[in-house]
């Protein structure tokens, strides 16, 4: 009970002179209680068992194992698909990242001055960014109706809302001296951005750009679940109709694919930085 005490309620300390310090409480037991609450109502409410997993989780093994060989005869039907995936996520990054430029600006406390202006467009793209992608697909599927138009919409959304948030944090960082310097001279904010700011920011930028594209392949593979097009549509269809063959081929060339462009894109922000 001393030690359990000592945890919540730390003892005081004396110095040399005699005076006594009282440390602050310490909120580390608290948060970790607090945790364990969260995690115990989250298993209740969502059945979790450990008990299922070792009982079932033997199937997961089962199904790969049927992946395997993957069927080589059916990989000329993946490639139009898994080039459609890519063409998505490629186009929905660049438009969403080139999007996001100028409203990362609005975003940014240290160039809008405007606070009410400010807040208003953190709030939307807040909301924005909650949108699950799959969600966003499924909206473009009814609207512009089935296929790659409504995948790249999708990811071009999603993709403006995580670069315009890493954008901006990142304009909130830089020194702010070579821009009140040229404001200072005459000349514009506009002006003073463009010479003193985007410079700073502009490997991190396409940093971001790269990391942006490399992590919507993955979500690209998925939004044929929802009529979005490309290769999860084709995955989605092989799973239902239990074909493993084919589905280990398409999971085979997904995954060449993916490390590829990780592989690249890796490459490329490490020059950049």
């Amino acid at each position: 009970m001393g030690f359990i005490k000592r945890i919540f309620v730390p003892e005081d300390i004396t110095l040399g002179d005699g005076k006594v310090i009282t440390p602050p409480r310490p909120l580390t037991p608290y948060i970790v209680i607090g945790l364990l609450i969260v995690s115990y109502i989250a298993i209740q409410v969502t059945s979790f068992k450990i008990s299922t997993i070792f009982e079932r989780g033997y199937e997961f093994f089962n199904i790969l194992a049927r992946m395997v060989p993957p069927d080589v005869s059916y990989t000329s039907n993946i490639l139009k698909p898994l080039i459609d995936t890519i063409k998505m996520s490629l186009l929905g990054s660049l438009i969403g990242a080139i999007c996001a430029g100028p409203f990362a600006v609005l975003s940014s406390s240290n160039i809008n001055s405007n606070k009410v202006l400010l807040q208003a467009v953190r709030a939307i793209f807040s909301v924005l960014r909650t949108l699950p992608t799959l969600i966003i697909a499924l909206i473009a599927t009814y609207i512009f109706g089935l296929g790659t138009f409504a995948g790249t919409l999708a990811i071009g959304i999603f993709t403006f809302g995580i670069v315009n948030k890493m954008l901006y944090e990142q304009i909130e960082t830089v020194d702010m001296g070579p821009f009140e310097a040229m404001e200072s001279l005459g000349a514009t904010k506009v002006e003073a951005f463009a010479a003193s700011i985007i410079p700073q920011i502009l490997p991190t930028y396409l940093s971001i750009c790269l990391y942006s594209f490399e992590v919507n392949v993955r979500y690209a593979a998925i939004l044929g679940y929802v009529g979005a097009g490309g290769i999860g549509l084709l995955l989605f269809e092989k799973l239902g109709w239990r074909q493993y063959g084919m589905v280990g081929m398409i999971i085979l060339l997904l995954f060449v694919t993916v490390v590829l462009i990780e592989s690249l894109s890796r490459y490329l922000r490490g020059r950049l930085t």
